[in-house]
């Protein structure tokens, strides 16, 4: 089992979301998520954790990964809605990673999530989940 992924730009902000289970054979299609997000956005980049099913020790080491990708292009990763199956294991190398209880809470520490947006999914990214937060 593998991860679906949609990445929305919002002005300064994008917003990667995760379904499936991040497992180790969904770090390739994670990594090349992330790729996406650097070559598409700017500003920091909350991963929405909400469809995702679970993760692996590996899966939270590529996020962990992508947390220094990001901050060595001068971009934060937040996370909202950590799995219940499991905490980030913090390896003490990777940037602070803010941590929020849903993807309303995460855009709520950024007021100025306003302005046109721009949209890019994996193949197979459920139909039925939603992908826009409602003010």
């Amino acid at each position: 089992m593998t991860i679906e992924w949609r990445y929305t730009t919002h002005p300064n902000l994008g917003v990667l979301c995760l379904a499936g289970h991040l497992g180790p054979e969904a770090v390739a299609p994670f990594t090349g998520a992330i790729g996406w997000v650097l070559a598409r956005g700017t500003g920091p980049v909350i991963l929405d954790l909400t469809a995702l099913r679970g993760w692996s020790v590996g899966g939270q080491l590529a996020v962990t990964q992508a947390a220094r990708q990001l901050a060595d292009e001068g971009r934060r990763l937040e996370l909202a809605a950590i799995p219940a199956d499991g905490s980030l294991v913090p390896d003490g190398t990777h940037p602070p990673i803010p941590v929020h209880c849903d993807l309303s809470a995460a855009l709520a520490a950024h007021p100025a999530v306003v302005g046109e947006q721009r949209q890019w999914c994996s193949d197979a990214w459920p139909a039925s989940t939603p992908w826009r937060h409602e003010a």
